[in-house]
């Protein structure tokens, strides 16, 4: 990473450090860093310094430098805990990597342009082979609730971005991190710490228990 700017050398490093916890091969650790390398200067990304952000900067956002390692803000003994043997890890990255930077399309579903609950039903049915309800709405009913403090890999988070109340879901990936369809990023992946999702935030569920 030497002679790379600041900001893009912690992005990598971090990227790096979390696909290596996962035990993703190198190649899915490749491919999932060239695919957020392009947008990380703009798109929500990790954990930002502070609860403000500058004018004109996307909700979410970060500025370089204030990105923090995984774990730097609390340690989240039950993330380390084994997933149930139906929730594979890998198989569930290797499927967001896949589909990252596809842009948001409301009600589409494929690769040319996907909303936030066809996101996380597409990897849900080809990572795990488990359906899900098409609409935001109606994935808040399925599985058992989750309180925010005791999240982990897989569980999907919800959020009120619209006034109407959950109008976004997106997959937790631990770490405060989520895999999402950013309406104005396209698949993604954000930090909950933001001031952005944080402030939105309005539950959890758990498909697989």
């Amino acid at each position: 990473m030497e002679g790379m700017p600041r900001g893009r050398a912690v992005r990598m490093k971090v990227l790096c450090n979390f696909f290596r916890r996962a035990a993703l091969p190198a190649c899915a650790l490749l491919i999932g860093a060239a695919a957020m390398e392009g947008c990380a200067s703009t798109a929500p990304r990790f954990r930002t310094g502070g609860p403000g952000r500058p004018a004109g900067t996307a909700p979410g956002a970060i500025r370089p430098g204030e990105i923090s390692p995984p774990h730097a803000v609390m340690d989240r003994p039950w993330e380390d805990e084994p997933l149930p043997p139906a929730l594979n890890r890998d198989h569930v990255l290797l499927e967001i990597v896949s589909l990252l930077g596809v842009p948001y399309e409301y009600g589409g579903s494929d690769a040319q342009g996907m909303d936030c609950s066809a996101f996380t039903s597409a990897v849900y049915r080809a990572a795990l082979h488990i359906p899900l309800l098409r609409s935001t709405v109606d994935q808040y009913k399925e599985g058992t609730d989750v309180p925010r403090d005791r999240l982990r890999f897989g569980d999907l988070v919800f959020f009120n971005t619209t006034g109407e109340s959950p109008s976004h879901v997106g997959i937790y990936i631990e770490d405060d991190l989520f895999a999402h369809a950013s309406v104005s990023y396209g698949v993604t992946i954000s930090s909950m710490e933001s001031a952005y999702y944080a402030d939105r935030f309005v539950g959890a569920r758990r498909i697989l228990r």
